[in-house]
C-alpha cells in the first residue's frame, strides 16, 4: 500500500516504460533523443524520482504519442501545477491536503468510478447543505472561511459528471447512508430528492445495499476504484482514513476490490428498486429516518 504521490510516480513511470518499449527504444536511446543521461530515464520509469510535466511531454514527443487525452492524463499524473480546466483545484492549495489534491486529480481524469459508501452520500452527489454538514462534522474546529472553501471544492468536483464525456459513476450505498440524518430532516429530505434525481442520469448507476443483505464484504469500509479508458494499468483503488488516504495499485488488489464490488452489486437492490427505496425513505413525513 502506498500514498498517492508514490503511486502516481510508479504508475506514470510504468506507462512511460510501456510506451518506450512499444516503439522499440532502449532507455539509453530514449535518453539520447531528449538529451538526458540514461539514469534519469531509469529513475523516472521506476518511480524513484519525480518528473516535471515538461519532461513528460519531451518523452511523449520522442515516443510519438499523439493521443491528447493520454498525454493530458500522464501530465496530470506528473503533478502538473499548470492552470487549466482540469487543474482548478490548485487555487485551493492552502486548504486542501496533498492526498485530497491527488484524489481530485485522478477523479478529474478517470473515465469511470466505482464506489462503495457505508456512511455518507458520495461527494459527487451531495447538495450544498449536506456537504456543509458532513464537512463540518468531519473537520471539526474549522473557521467558516475554510469550511466554505472545502464545500466549494466538493461542489466543483461534481462537474466531472457533466463533462464531455462525463465520468461514469457506479455507486453502491449501504442503506444506512440513506437513513443517517445529516444536517436535520429538511437537509436530508432535499438530499434524498437530489440523489433520486442524479440516479436517473444515464452516466450514473446507483444501487442500495439493504439492511436485509446482512453482513457483506463491504463491512470493512468504503472504497473507490478509478478506471481509465486509455490504459487499465493506471487503474487504482483508494481507501480513505481519518487523516490520510491509501492507494492500492497492485493487480491483485485491483482484482480483489473489483470482485468485491461485483459481489456487492449482486446483493444490492436493482437500480429501479433502489429508486423506490430512496423514495420510500424520503416519504417519511415525521423525519424519523432511522425508524
Amino acid at each position: 500500500m502506498q500514498h498517492g504521490p508514490v503511486v502516481r510516480r510508479r504508475k506514470l513511470g510504468a506507462e512511460l516504460r510501456s510506451l518506450r518499449t512499444r516503439v522499440g527504444l532502449t532507455s539509453g536511446e530514449a535518453a539520447g533523443l531528449v538529451g538526458w543521461h540514461q539514469s534519469k530515464v531509469s529513475r523516472i520509469e521506476t518511480g524513484a524520482s519525480g518528473v516535471k510535466p515538461a519532461d513528460v511531454r519531451l518523452l511523449l514527443d520522442a515516443y510519438g504519442v499523439q493521443d491528447p487525452d493520454l498525454r493530458e492524463l500522464l501530465v496530470v499524473l506528473a503533478g502538473s501545477e499548470e492552470s487549466g480546466r482540469h487543474h482548478w483545484w490548485h487555487a485551493y492549495r492552502g486548504v486542501l491536503p496533498p492526498t485530497y489534491r491527488d484524489f481530485i486529480s485522478l477523479e478529474s481524469q478517470a473515465t469511470a468510478m466505482r464506489t462503495l459508501e457505508t456512511s455518507v452520500i458520495p461527494g459527487l452527489l451531495q447538495t450544498r447543505e449536506y456537504a456543509r454538514a458532513v464537512t463540518r462534522a468531519a473537520v471539526e474546529g474549522q473557521d467558516d472561511q475554510r469550511l466554505d472553501a472545502l464545500v466549494e471544492v466538493r461542489l466543483a468536483r461534481q462537474d466531472v459528471l457533466h463533462g464531455r464525456p462525463p465520468l461514469e459513476l457506479n455507486a453502491v450505498l449501504d442503506e444506512a447512508v440513506l437513513r443517517r440524518e445529516v444536517g436535520g430532516p429538511g437537509v436530508m429530505a432535499r438530499q434524498l430528492a437530489r440523489l433520486a434525481e442524479a440516479a436517473r442520469l444515464p452516466q450514473v448507476r446507483l444501487q442500495v445495499l439493504p439492511f436485509s443483505a446482512g453482513a457483506h464484504v463491504g463491512v470493512t469500509g468504503p472504497f473507490v476504484i478509478f478506471s481509465f479508458s486509455r490504459t487499465s494499468d493506471l487503474d487504482v483503488v483508494v481507501l480513505d482514513h481519518l487523516t490520510s488516504s491509501l492507494y492500492l495499485e497492485r493487480k491483485e488488489d485491483l482484482t480483489a476490490y473489483s470482485e468485491a464490488f461485483n459481489t456487492l452489486r449482486r446483493h444490492a437492490l436493482s437500480p429501479e428498486d433502489s429508486l423506490d427505496r430512496i423514495a420510500g425513505i424520503a416519504g417519511i413525513s415525521d423525519g424519523s429516518y432511522g425508524a
